[in-house]
């Protein structure tokens, strides 16, 4: 008797096995998920075209996020020289862009981000360039991307200068995924070009459109 309700328990569970598998078959919700960092607050900025880009234009997107100057003389060549090889790797991809920021918009005005953007060659369907407000900007590295401590915005924001090597990678519904990562090491390079991979093949969700700039990112 007790062999035969073993018998019934076993196949209880490869039933309920199947079951499950069938039912999260093509979807992504049996994989290991990048762990979820932030969300991109809403935000109106200007690419190097001169049209406005806000978190909109995002949706959709795996997109690799950083903030540079283009007068630095410090990291940001190496910074965008890494960049450029990860667009190299990516631009085919449909739903891949690169975002970056200036932190210095004082100086990168529309016309200098052009320039500079066609200096690396870069496509403006998938590599933007972005200026504006600066306080806009600087809330965006703290608060959305994780880019810089807030402490800092205690002081006045014409004192404040952002000079960070760090990326941020963003999914497709606009949440900050995985690790904030050092844009100088070629570790955390590979690792993060493994994850976009990853966040490629998630699929974006339905919701995003409505609820994903919330207070509570899921």
């Amino acid at each position: 008797m007790k062999r035969k309700w073993l018998v019934y328990l076993l196949f209880f569970v490869v039933l309920l096995a199947g079951f499950y598998f069938f039912l999260f078959r093509g979807t992504d919700l049996w994989k290991p998920k990048l762990p979820v960092l932030s969300y991109v607050k809403s935000y109106r900025l200007t690419a190097q075209d001169g049209r406005p880009y806000t978190d909109q234009d995002m949706l959709g997107k795996v997109s690799v996020v950083e903030y540079f100057f283009t007068s630095c003389r410090g990291i940001c060549p190496k910074m965008n020289t890494n960049m450029k090889a990860i667009y190299e790797t990516f631009k085919q991809e449909p739903d891949f862009m690169i975002v970056s920021n200036t932190c210095d918009p004082g100086t990168d005005s529309v016309p200098r981000l052009k320039a500079y953007a066609d200096s690396m060659k870069a496509d403006p369907a998938k590599w933007v360039f972005l200026t504006g407000r600066k306080d806009s900007l600087y809330q965006l590295a703290r608060n959305s991307y994780l880019l810089d401590d807030p402490k800092n915005s205690f002081q006045k924001i014409e004192d404040q200068f952002i000079h960070t090597q760090f990326f941020a990678l963003v999914d497709k519904n606009g949440k900050v995924r995985g690790q904030i990562y050092d844009g100088l090491k070629a570790d955390e390079l590979d690792k993060m070009k493994k994850d976009i991979r990853t966040l490629l093949a998630e699929k974006g969700s339905a919701r995003f459109a409505s609820n994903i700039f919330s207070n509570n990112p899921q």
